[in-house]
């Protein structure tokens, strides 16, 4: 199987990437009691990068204490972190692997009991948590869009080689994005114009800042069968984007409400809701898992969106989702006008996944899409369960 396509350089902006295999971003649980980088974090990325990866985009850090989505989540919320990881950077360029900090607010997915503050949203709603969560105000908006911009200043200044914009799976970008979620009658909501308006304000008022620097943008998109009316409004967002100075889309799928759809599982991992913070086994939680949907198909799920969304914009397109062989990825690289894959959960099992591909060692990933992960980074450190939870992870009840 020839696959050079798969494993030659490449520009993104001012990026140089040494293959197109990305890792896409990955929460990792793994930060100081502030929020902030650690020993063990390098690690993490030392290992995708000594095996191999073209670029890694960070697991998510907040711009803001009331958008934190998870206890363990990183922050980015202050100057005083632009050192830290300024060494962490300056160390890690030796391995020529681009760093990419993905930027998010949790929204109505972060809770009172993590931020000692009542959750915000695009519209009215409820979290998981059963809290009512507080629409945003005009003021509250512009103050969010500022933090995102700031925090974009500090990654330049910290010397990461570009930035995400985290605006997929129901966090609070992503609601502000879904029809389904932004019910707002002033400029912020409606058409797809004011839907798109605050991603739209953040890159411009950054570009006024930062100039050049890379910055991304993830966004959920869906299969033309499922909804074709969201894709064709997916597509059109992002040719603004395209226009507001957006170097590079990952289309991703979700809105991570209570469904495995955004990262699917080959069955429902009913053992691994032990590993939640706070899970109680009882009748009620019990109804709650036998409710949950699973979609198919697990592989390759986004293909089509990204292909559809490339096909209207002169940027590069990374697609996500269920990527797991290397022929899979040789037919999307080669045979559709998509630019990049990245993967999540291939590279838990296998930080070297890349570096097996390039030496024939390996033509698949071991990865069996069994989900605990998603589970266990809720209140662990990032790992693989494969399926399974063992004696060092008991029950969090």
């Amino acid at each position: 199987m020839i696959v050079k396509k798969v494993f030659e350089k490449s520009m993104i902006g001012i990026i140089e990437l040494k293959n197109r295999i990305l890792r896409s971003a990955t929460h990792e649980g793994i930060g100081d009691e502030h929020g902030g980088p650690t020993k063990e974090l390098y690690n993490v990325y030392e290992r995708l990068a000594k095996g191999g990866v073209g670029a890694i985009i960070t697991g998510y850090v907040g711009i803001k204490q009331n958008g934190k989505a998870l206890g363990n989540m990183r922050m980015f919320d202050k100057d005083e972190y632009i050192d830290v990881y300024k060494g962490f950077n300056l160390k890690f360029k030796s391995y020529h692997t681009p760093l990419i900090l993905q930027l998010a607010h949790g929204g109505s997915q972060s809770s009172s009991r993590i931020t000692g503050e009542i959750p915000v949203s695009v519209s009215p709603k409820k979290n998981s948590m059963g809290e009512q969560c507080k629409v945003l105000e005009e003021g509250e908006i512009e103050n969010i869009i500022d933090c995102f911009v700031k925090s974009i200043e500090r990654a330049k200044k910290a010397e990461f080689d570009g930035v995400q914009l985290h605006a997929a799976h129901g966090y609070l970008l992503s609601e502000f994005v879904s029809p389904l979620i932004n019910k707002r009658k002033d400029k912020w909501g409606g058409s797809v114009e004011n839907r798109f308006r605050i991603l739209r304000e953040i890159l411009q008022r950054s570009r006024e800042k930062v100039g050049r620097f890379p910055i991304w943008v993830k966004v959920s998109a869906f299969d033309e069968k499922r909804n074709p009316k969201e894709l064709e409004e997916i597509i059109k967002g992002c040719r603004m984007l395209q226009e507001g100075g957006c170097n590079a889309i990952e289309v991703s799928c979700g809105y991570g409400f209570k469904d495995f759809d955004s990262a699917r599982v080959s069955k429902i991992p009913v053992d691994a809701f032990f590993l939640l913070p706070h899970f109680i086994d009882d009748s009620s939680s019990r109804k709650r898992i036998s409710e949950i949907i699973r979609y198919e198909p697990i592989h390759n799920y986004n293909v089509k969106s990204a292909e559809r969304i490339k096909r209207n914009l002169d940027i590069p397109v990374i697609v996500v989702g269920g990527i797991r062989k290397l022929e899979d990825m040789k037919d999307i690289i080669e045979y559709t006008p998509i630019d990049y894959v990245s993967m999540c959960r291939p590279f838990i099992i296998e930080p070297d996944l890349v570096k097996k591909f390039q030496e024939n060692k390996s033509a698949a990933s071991r990865c069996i899409d069994c989900g605990f992960c998603l589970f266990g980074i809720t209140g662990r450190k990032l790992k693989c369960y494969y399926g399974k939870i063992g004696p060092s992870t008991p029950p969090v009840i």
